[in-house]
């Protein structure tokens, strides 16, 4: 009865769904493209082809943080199956540019298909996947069942669960149990994931840990964030990382807490489309800043990343990051990060990244999407949790005035992010004997017709 609701739903929504990618496109021009495809439609450069003998593996990450913590794992399996093909999806124009960033002509890329039957076959016929790996918690009903009718292995991977999430998921009984149960494989990033997984119905669960420790910045995103730091001057910086929206309020009143009147805040927006709101919102609060697309426009030759910029004048107190796909330079050029998210009941965004950065960490009381990973954090001295923006004004300034301080939790990062590295390893590993089995089936299939 619930899957019959759900579709009933679905068919009432996806009309209005193209209204909302008009309304949305107003604000980010990229949802008015490629609408045909989140209808299953072939893209334009036609999908694959019947003669197509080349194995396809599919890698669906949603947006941008997913496509970040898939760049090891299609890295990886990218090296591991040279003859294979890899389709990666999202469902955000932002996601898509960073897949685009990340892996240019690597891969093939399509939007994946609203959640109805007929759009999820159509989809799957135009690709025929030889492997499906959906990204952490992205569990869509209709597109678990077709899969499972079109002898698609579809795996969750890097896979999390948090108890918030786990008591919703778990008052829809066995309709939950069944939608899980569909799975082929659930690889979870800890031990706490993997059992209430298994209690929501998930099948062959392992417990393989997270992708993104495997994740690390380039070298030239590193050396212009140092070049960038060159041109800051000596000064104390720190960054607000992948702030949401009502956040950067909160934000810049720990800014003022902070009363260190020559420090800069580096202020990273999560979503691209809110840059010109923040950069009206450091305005409005008397705020000096700069946009670093002004000061420090992008490099337009690939290997130019450390040219070091004018240097900022002095009287700039905030530097607004409206840039996607940089938070390893501004990681770089920070002497602490604080990681958005986790001010307001948002759940809180990767510190990870930062810790891999070797840069000392405040995080805010909101963390049930990363419970594990922050819990580990502040244990091992790399993160400080904070509960309001007064005591992340107070953190901040102790850690940025006690070099001792912030030299040992720089090094405490760096240790922890390294010591919990391997998950695509063993990832690759698992999917690399799914994508066997699955190749070997198709070919019995084939001499049976």
């Amino acid at each position: 009865m619930l899957r019959r609701i759900y579709r009933a739903l679905w068919w009432i929504v996806a009309p209005l769904a193209v209204l909302r990618l008009l309304i949305r496109s107003r604000r980010e021009r990229g949802y008015r493209e490629h609408i045909g495809e989140r209808f299953g439609r072939m893209p334009s450069h036609g999908g694959r082809s019947a003669g197509d003998l080349a194995p396809l593996i599919w890698v669906h990450a949603v947006s941008v943080g997913e496509t970040r913590a898939a760049q090891p794992l299609i890295d990886a399996l990218i090296d591991a199956h040279p003859e294979a093909r890899i389709l990666l999806t999202h469902m955000t124009p932002s996601g898509r540019a960073t897949g685009v960033e990340l892996f240019g002509d690597r891969v093939l890329r399509s939007y994946l298909p609203y959640d109805l039957p007929i759009l999820v076959r159509r989809f799957l016929r135009a690709w025929r996947p030889s492997l499906g790996i959906v990204m952490e918690t992205e569990v869509w009903p209709t597109l678990i069942d077709e899969c499972k009718r079109a002898d698609v292995p579809l795996v969750l991977t890097n896979a999390r669960m948090s108890q918030r999430s786990y008591r919703r998921a778990a008052k829809f009984g066995r309709a939950v149990r069944e939608v899980f149960g569909g799975f082929s494989r659930v690889l979870a990033q800890t031990p706490s994931d993997a059992e209430r997984l298994t209690a929501l119905g998930a099948r062959n669960v392992a417990v393989l840990g997270n992708l993104k420790f495997d994740m690390s910045a380039p070298p030239e995103l590193i050396a212009r964030g140092q070049a960038w730091r060159t041109a800051i001057g000596d000064r104390p910086v720190w960054v607000a990382a992948s702030t949401r929206e009502g956040e950067e309020t909160l934000v810049l009143r720990a800014f003022a807490a902070l009363d260190m009147p020559h420090a800069l805040l580096i202020l990273v927006p999560r979503h691209p489309q809110r840059f010109d709101e923040v950069s009206a919102l450091l305005s409005s609060h008397g705020l000096t800043s700069a946009r670093r697309s002004v000061w420090a426009p992008k490099p337009a030759a690939a290997g130019s990343g450390a040219d070091t910029p004018e240097p900022l004048p002095a009287g700039v107190q905030v530097l607004l990051g409206d840039s996607m796909g940089e938070l390893g330079a501004y990681y770089a050029a920070a002497d602490v990060a604080f990681i958005g998210g986790s001010l307001l009941p948002l759940g809180g965004q990767n510190l990870i990244e930062a810790c891999a950065a070797g840069v000392p960490v405040l995080i805010g009381p909101h963390t049930f999407n990363f419970t594990q990973a922050t819990r580990d954090a502040i244990a091992a001295g790399a993160a400080l949790r904070v509960e309001d923006p007064q005591e992340l004004g107070r953190g901040l300034r102790e850690i940025l005035q006690d070099r001792a301080r912030r030299l040992a939790m720089s090094a405490a990062a760096s240790a922890f992010a390294a010591a919990h590295r391997g998950a695509t390893a063993r990832t690759v590993s698992v999917l690399g004997a799914l994508l066997e089995e699955s190749e070997a089936a198709r070919d019995v299939a084939s001499l049976a017709e």
